[in-house]
């Protein structure tokens, strides 16, 4: 794993065409005086030259940055008062990934997605891809502007993109690749206002009551994005395309239902859906007595909230898994559908793996950073290891950690709970 640093020289081949000599003179100066003591600085190292550019190789995202940051702003400030068409200005690119190392070269995705992000970049200024901006943001003094999904040449899968929010109007490089549309937030929803199939309309209340309980219910799953009940209940007793919905609404799922009585007994269905494919992620049905309805609802209610935060889990992670750049929260939510399979030790072990890859881009990640304190009570509670005393004390201090971050983490005080009643061996 290695922060990847691609730059190159704006306009090269015009400025060369135009005065051979002098541009590469300035060239030369300005990597030597500026560009090359910034990567070292920033404990980086530069893997070969390609003429008017380099790439360099840091093992910190936020330290790639900082010196890409550096040299650009001292390269714009020593050529600010230059004419323009003999300016020498350079682009970056910053991304993080896995590589292949040789000798002189390194090679790899991570390798190939910075290269395409230098290309986009605007002269004098870099673009780095989501996963760097997970690591950096906060900590190299400038903010940054979502670009978006883009897609990128000879890369299979879009990439999201950011550039300094000071040239978010000067962003033409962008051009050359396709934007594809913002994707809608993670765990967002909306609750459609269910059917009443029992033809009594005094029915309707109960139907309503468990559109809106529901609504409140998922709203409380951590970071989930649950549409109004007010703006959902616009589309009740309409015929409704489900992609449209969502691209109405920029939402990734959509719940439907219909309640029916039948004489003493009363069914409750439901479907979860894809909002971009409109295909049926999970479907149940609840067949009850009619006692309490109130009683009845709360229990409907409860049982969809818990089995719905099972299954955005799952649907979130096989998202994660078709993405060429995971962020944190990618790994996060692979890391919960391991711990959803079975507290085993496979099963564990492959969650601790995804949640401190999540760290490793965010190490304020609350809720990477809980669950993995829960492995590790896991591990011990469960005795499926030769230590558990250790285990015990690592998920201590991590939630301790979580709780400084986050006093009020429902799940943290859960697993200190667990860690801390547990019997030390």
């Amino acid at each position: 794993m290695a922060a990847i640093l691609v730059a190159d020289v704006a306009g090269y081949s015009r400025l060369m065409h135009n005065d051979e000599e002098a541009t590469h003179a300035k060239v030369t100066a300005l990597l030597a005086h500026v560009v090359l003591p910034a990567i070292a600085e920033h404990g980086g190292r530069v893997v070969k030259n390609t003429g008017d550019g380099f790439l360099a190789e840091f093992t910190s995202s936020v330290e790639a940055v900082r010196a890409a940051v550096q040299f650009q702003m001292r390269i714009n400030e020593l050529t600010k008062n230059e004419e323009e068409h003999r300016r020498i200005a350079f682009r970056a690119g910053v991304n993080i990934g896995d590589v292949i190392v040789e000798p002189h070269d390194i090679f790899g995705d991570g390798v190939n997605i910075a290269a395409r992000l230098e290309g986009i970049a605007d002269s004098g200024s870099i673009c780095i891809s989501s996963a760097v901006h997970d690591q950096v943001r906060g900590k190299v003094g400038i903010e940054f502007v979502d670009l978006g999904e883009l897609t990128l040449k000879n890369i299979a899968r879009p990439v999201r993109a950011f550039a300094p929010a000071r040239d978010r109007q000067a962003l033409g490089r962008a051009e050359r690749a396709k934007p594809v549309a913002l994707l809608p937030p993670r765990l967002s929803i909306v609750v459609l206002p269910f059917a009443n199939l029992s033809g009594d309309p005094a029915q309707d209340y109960f139907v309503d009551g468990v559109t809106g309980s529901l609504t409140t219910d998922l709203s409380r799953i951590s970071g989930s994005l649950v549409i109004g009940r007010h703006t959902a209940f616009t589309y009740k007793g309409k015929s409704v395309d489900l992609k449209q919905i969502g691209r109405e609404l920029n939402i990734r799922y959509v719940l439907q239902g219909s309640v029916q009585r039948g004489g003493s007994r009363l069914r409750v269905n439901v479907q979860l859906t894809d909002a971009e494919s409109a295909g049926y992620l999970w479907a149940e049905r609840f067949d009850k007595p009619v006692a309490d309805l109130l009683e009845m609802q709360d229990e409907i209610v409860a049982r969809l909230a818990r089995t719905l935060d099972v299954q955005f889990v799952a649907a979130e992670s096989r998202r994660a898994a078709t993405r060429l750049n995971p962020d944190a929260a990618d790994l996060y939510f692979q890391g919960r559908y391991s711990l959803n399979k079975g507290l085993t030790p496979e099963y564990l072990a492959e969650a601790r793996c995804f949640f401190e890859q999540a760290l490793a881009i965010d190490p304020d990640h609350i809720d990477a950073l809980s669950r993995t304190a829960t492995v590790e009570a896991a591990l011990g509670v469960l005795f499926l290891t030769d230590r558990p005393d250790e285990h015990l004390a690592a998920a201590e201090t991590k939630v301790l950690r979580a709780l400084r971050l986050a006093p009020d983490h429902a799940w943290a005080h859960f697993t200190l709970a667990i860690a801390s009643s547990a019997p030390i061996a």
